[in-house]
């Protein structure tokens, strides 16, 4: 059997863990802080758990010493040191902890190790890099990526018609940090929750995009002129975010309230989790679409990758959790069985330039019930 190292077991983390382990194929080895965590892990068939502290680049190095790949899931903020660790261990990875760091700052050392990462492996950045990746692999030129992404409750409750399955503390980065786009090839830096539009999704009704600084690796590797993120909720939740906002409600500079020093971002965060924490009965959903618009022989042309999941019924698994996972589960095994082996940090636009590997993808997707689709068709000339 080869041994699979799952740094984190978290939401995303378990299900792939449980992915991993159901074939009867691999031998998975989940380690995480929490031993809670790991609990409901550690009585399924091919499964290993330990507890361990995953800050430490010992301790990584320790858990990782047996392993033939490693998948992390580690929290954003510990996931440039734990890549580098990974990468010096000379263990292929995929990751999903989406670090704030470029994780191009690791290629030239990856190549070094003669070891190959697939970063971003998620929903987006994740299978959105995917599909601008695709573009460029049937146009001879890429003019246009315009990705639309977010995952809701389907049950629209009242203040905030939210939830989340992830931390309050990364959503409210994603509406608090200025969005990079590429407007006519230059770089524009504009405020988050800005430019917000009407998106008709077929089966949910109207949702409202706002930008969002989520390109990440897209802004680089991708040559095209007009480059955007934008992020769906439902109608009048970014204005609502915009005011908190502005009202200084996301501050992290202390405030005295009493002759108490106390941070406003720390008491929103409080505050919105448990407004925002998705109940177990609740139903939710992903959607994503990503246009993109180019020439091939002459003719211009518009490629449309959608992807619609949900919460899975049977497993309980939500539609984020899903998206998120499996992507990165089907990422490692690409590296565990060596059909993906080039050194260096891979975002996922570099596996979609691969028709072999995109078809794969989705192959695998779609055999765990999340569908991409995918349309190509003609842009009518005036």
């Amino acid at each position: 059997m080869k041994k699979i190292a799952v740094l984190g077991a978290g939401l995303v983390g378990s299900l792939i863990v449980r992915d991993l382990a159901q074939e009867g194929r691999y031998s998975v080895f989940a380690v995480d802080r929490d031993e809670n965590a790991l609990g409901p892990l550690s009585t399924l068939p091919n499964v290993r758990t330990e507890a361990a502290d995953l800050s430490s680049p010992a301790e990584i190095s320790r858990v990782v010493a047996g392993a033939d790949a490693v998948v992390g899931a580690v929290p954003g903020f510990l996931g440039t040191a734990m890549l580098r660790t990974v990468l010096e261990c000379r263990k292929p990875v995929a990751d999903i902890s989406f670090s704030p760091e470029d994780p191009f700052l690791l290629d030239a050392y990856a190549k070094k190790k003669g070891i190959p990462a697939i970063v971003d492996c998620g929903v987006s950045p994740g299978l959105s890099n995917v599909a601008a990746g695709r573009s460029i692999f049937l146009f001879d030129r890429t003019d246009l990526v315009r990705i639309l992404v977010g995952g809701l409750p389907f049950q629209r409750t009242w203040p905030y018609e939210y939830r989340i399955v992830f931390s309050a503390t990364d959503v409210i980065e994603e509406y608090t940090r200025p969005a990079r786009v590429l407007r006519g090839g230059r770089t524009l830096v504009l405020p988050a929750l800005s430019e917000p539009e009407p998106i008709e999704v077929e089966g949910v009704g109207t949702l409202e995009g706002f930008l969002t600084d989520g390109l990440r690796t897209v802004l680089t590797t991708i040559p095209a002129r007009d480059l955007e993120e934008k992020t769906l909720r439902y109608p009048g939740h970014a204005e609502k975010m915009r005011m908190l906002r502005e009202t200084g409600f996301f501050s992290r500079e202390p405030i005295d309230v009493r002759g108490v020093q106390v941070s406003p971002r720390d008491v929103t965060e409080r505050l919105l989790f448990d407004a925002w924490l998705r109940r177990p009965e609740e139903e939710e959903f992903v959607f994503l679409r990503v246009v993109c618009e180019g020439t091939s022989a002459d003719k211009r042309q518009r490629l449309t990758v959608e992807l619609f999941d949900r919460t899975d019924p049977a497993s309980g698994d939500t539609a984020m959790a899903r998206t998120t996972g499996f992507p990165c589960a089907i990422a490692v095994r690409m590296l565990v069985e060596g059909t993906f082996r080039e050194p260096g940090i891979h975002p996922p636009e570099f596996l979609g330039r691969d028709p072999k590997i995109y078809e794969e993808l989705r192959g695998e997707l779609e055999r765990r019930g999340v569908k991409m689709t995918e349309r190509v068709e003609e842009i009518p000339t005036a």
